[in-house]
């Protein structure tokens, strides 16, 4: 029988055709790779054509492979919708966004006492806080203590939008202000007329110097969030305040704050509520201050 012998020249034609497919391959994967972080559309055409090379030769080498799962990265995040753009870019000065007529009905005894916290981007955040102590004697004092923080969120393409996180930030106040230790008689209401969510949480804490009435007003209107702390004691025997009373004046003065934000940014806030109600308190003094809740800003 008769061989056919086995022609030398067309194995190794055989043999360089393959390996240049390889090598075409292996040079697209390469390229498609290094492309991706600078420009997705290339990296998807590239992507494209080396499975397709792959699928004619039943599978393609190692780093084609790894460069088509590079570039599904890269086209994905080409496709991710555009995030929307912060509503506001600046913040009031803290210790000016109240009226004298509101912080004389707050703390009578204190309206030149506000005192603006440290902040290392004014425009981002910051805080004002004020005090008032009235002594009436032996019929004891009253001691007013008020905060009002500003936190401020930018649109980013990483973290959502800055409205986004400021409702998320509202949120983690508001619980907060839910659970802090050793409250007593907690009460939660939503708050009408102070931007577009706001919550007052009421509660009483007692102290080494007296029962405190604790009212917390967390606002957010758009991308900022703007906390208000306000509380109020009867010192040395003197009448612990009205809780209600207390309540409305920090919702009031929460919805000044809140209209503050607009017209720092050149806008017309919404109609301001009416001055908050007056509470009991005096001349400012070196008392010890009672510590803010959970949501308070820190102070200088």
């Amino acid at each position: 029988m008769q061989r056919v012998a086995v022609q030398p020249d067309d194995q190794r034609a055989r043999n360089g055709r393959k390996a240049q497919r390889r090598a075409g391959r292996l040079r697209r994967g390469l390229v498609c790779a290094a492309a991706v972080p600078a420009v997705a559309l290339f990296a998807t055409a590239c992507s494209s054509g080396s499975d397709a090379a792959a699928q004619g030769t039943g599978g393609g080498s190692d780093s084609s492979s790894s460069a088509a799962g590079s570039t599904d990265t890269g086209g994905s995040s080409a496709a991710s919708p555009e995030v929307q753009a912060a509503k506001y870019a600046k913040l009031p000065k803290p210790c000016a966004v109240l009226s004298q007529k509101t912080l004389t009905s707050l703390v009578p005894k204190g309206v030149k006492s506000g005192k603006e916290g440290t902040s290392d981007d004014v425009a981002t955040r910051g805080s004002c806080s004020w005090s008032s102590l009235d002594s009436n004697g032996v019929k004891g004092s009253q001691f007013r203590w008020l905060n009002i923080s500003f936190l401020r969120f930018d649109s980013d393409a990483g973290r959502g939008s800055g409205e986004k996180q400021a409702e998320a930030y509202y949120t983690s106040q508001v619980q907060g202000a839910q659970s802090v230790a050793g409250a007593k008689n907690t009460k939660s209401v939503p708050v009408s007329g102070a931007g577009d969510q706001a919550t007052a949480v009421r509660y009483d804490l007692k102290k080494k110097e007296g029962a405190f009435k604790q009212q917390t007003v967390v606002a957010r209107v758009a991308n900022v969030v703007v906390t208000l702390d306000y509380n109020g004691a009867g010192l040395a025997g003197g009448k612990a305040p009205d809780a209600d009373a207390l309540t409305k004046a920090a919702e009031k003065a929460a919805a000044e704050a809140v209209g503050s934000v607009a017209t720092a940014n050149g806008a017309a806030p919404a109609p301001s509520s009416p001055a908050a109600t007056p509470s009991k308190s005096a001349s400012k003094s070196a008392s010890p201050s009672p510590s803010p809740s959970k949501s308070s800003a820190k102070k200088s």
